[in-house]
């Protein structure tokens, strides 16, 4: 098995491929520098998931290996929507839309991916070479190589056809013609030889190996991942706020850093294999510290870092860090406003009368009631008593009014109860 094979199956990027079921065809095909492998990517939102970036890792890595990575965009295939994974058919989208959001996505690519270098990344749109072609054409020239009875088998037609609510409409069963005709395509205008995806692509690649078998007689192949999951078996990427998004504006840099932040001893260094470029003896490394001292969460840091850094930037990983340790600290009066607002987005707020503010000010005491910190006067007295209540990190006692100076960037007031409780008080 070549070296990019085996370092692929030791960081978990390794589960099925054609030919042969440990690779040693492909390996020899990846000995010649140079090839050209691609990967599809459905232009369904204006951005992509941290389960899409472990697609553009693997084509990272096969870019670094010597070999040129091709990024198909869906903007004809989008128009369909492809069943894999879906319980219900995904709905229609405009043609506009589809066009923004694959402009959008093509941003994604570019700051992931080499678009210059020995093997320069080539991004392409399926919408150019599948809007010209006719029905009758297509039927002819592909849908002759395909059976009916092959189809059905697949996982993804086969589990929607036993959905007696749901079923598979004809549209979302021609996806898997219009994959394969895509490798067909690729393969004999871009000599693209390779196609990568996540396990559940695995038949509709099959089918475009196939179809270069039948109607070129010559060689491809097909490479899938798994699809990962949480150690008890959920889907990987989702919060209780939805998916992990790969722009800021979705998903911020700090909410990211902190979702890597929080991964579970149990899943964090397999993560660390799959999703950064460190060598083995620093995996290992790690893998010996967090096994030693796993509360020291070294390997959590370290994931979080590698890939913050990777996706958004070293700037926005500096200021995650920041803003991390001054959540923890309390010390957040220092913070600038949008990293405030990335820090905080989620946090509990209240709407307030910056008029409440003047004269000789608002008492703690009402604050904290008005905003459910604490659930009465009383329950406030002691709290503010204790030094349990701060007010933009600092201690604040029972005597305290709230004035505008204690407004940060002239808008906001954070209030915390104990380590954790946060709320913010906006004031306009």
């Amino acid at each position: 098995m070549s070296q990019l094979l085996a370092d692929l199956r030791y960081r978990g990027l390794f589960h099925q491929v054609t030919a042969d079921p440990e690779g040693e065809e492909l390996s020899r095909h990846l000995g010649t520098p140079g090839r050209r492998v691609y990967a599809g990517f459905d232009p369904t939102r204006d951005s992509l998931t941290i389960g899409n970036l472990l697609q553009i890792i693997l084509l990272r890595r096969f870019q670094l290996a010597g070999h040129c990575p091709v990024v198909v965009m869906g903007g004809g295939t989008g128009l369909i929507g492809d069943p894999s994974g879906k319980e219900s058919e995904r709905p229609v989208l405009s043609r506009e839309q589809i066009a923004h959001n694959v402009e959008c996505q093509r941003r994604i690519m570019e700051g992931l991916l080499d678009f210059g270098g020995a093997q320069p990344t080539i991004l392409l749109d399926n919408l150019s070479w599948l809007a010209p072609v006719s029905y009758l054409d297509f039927l002819r020239d592909v849908g002759k190589h395909f059976s009916v009875n092959m189809m059905i088998q697949k996982e993804s037609v086969r589990e929607r056809l036993n959905s007696r609510e749901q079923g598979i409409s004809y549209t979302e069963f021609s996806y898997m013609l219009l994959q394969a005709y895509d490798f067909l395509h690729l393969h004999d205008a871009h000599g693209v030889t390779v196609q990568v995806g996540g396990s559940d692509q695995w038949g509709n690649i099959v089918a475009g190996v196939e179809l270069i078998r039948k109607k070129r007689h010559a060689e491809a192949f097909g490479y899938t991942i798994p699809l990962l999951t949480k150690s008890d078996g959920s889907k990987f990427g989702k919060t209780e706020s939805g998916a992990v998004w790969l722009t800021a504006e979705r998903t911020s840099p700090y909410a990211f850093y902190q979702f890597w932040l929080n991964t579970g001893d149990a899943e964090v260094l397999s993560l660390l294999r799959t999703f950064t470029f460190l060598p083995r003896e620093q995996l290992e490394a790690l893998a010996a510290e967090h096994t030693a001292a796993p509360e020291k969460r070294a390997a959590q840091r370290a994931l979080a870092e590698q890939v913050t850094s990777l996706v958004h930037g070293a700037a926005a990983l500096d200021q995650a860090k920041r803003a991390s340790e001054a959540l923890f600290s309390g010390d957040v009066s220092g913070l600038d406003a949008a990293l405030l607002a990335q820090v905080f987005e989620d946090a509990p707020a209240s709407q307030h009368d910056k008029s409440l503010l003047g004269g000789g000010g608002l008492d703690i005491l009402d604050l904290l009631v008005t905003t459910k910190l604490v659930s009465s006067k009383r329950e406030a007295r002691q709290m503010l008593e204790s030094g349990a209540i701060s007010l933009n990190g600092a201690r604040v006692g029972l005597e305290h009014r709230l004035t505008e100076a204690d407004l940060l960037h002239g808008s906001m007031s954070l209030l915390r109860r104990g380590k954790k409780n946060w709320h913010v008080a906006r004031w306009a």
